[in-house]
């Protein structure tokens, strides 16, 4: 499966990303089908550049964008708004089970 995913560039303690296409299954900084962007979050405010014609191209051909690059994605238009709500375990007091032994 494509991805669309960051792969880390820099030294070490001052990251910089490339924005690609790869492979799922290769390594973080392994070979890419093809870079199409770059992201700084060093600067204030974040650098996020991306060629939106070729994002377009690989998101219509299926490749699934991670997490960070999806919540950018969205922030220039290109995607859907994410799905709002909680990602916290249900927290309701009564519930417990209480252990004797």
């Amino acid at each position: 499966m494509l991805k669309i995913r960051l792969k880390r560039t820099g030294r070490k303690g001052q990251p910089h990303y490339r924005i690609v296409v790869m492979e799922s299954a290769r390594p973080r900084d392994g070979r890419t089908v093809e870079e199409i962007g770059y992201y700084n979050p060093r600067t204030k405010p974040t650098t996020f550049d991306i060629d939106e014609t070729k994002a377009k191209e690989w998101l219509s051909k299926g490749a699934q964008p991670t997490d960070t690059v999806r919540h950018y994605l969205v922030k220039l238009g290109l995607l859907k708004a994410l799905k709002k709500g909680s990602t916290k375990p249900d927290t309701t007091k009564g519930a417990k089970k209480d252990k004797k032994g």
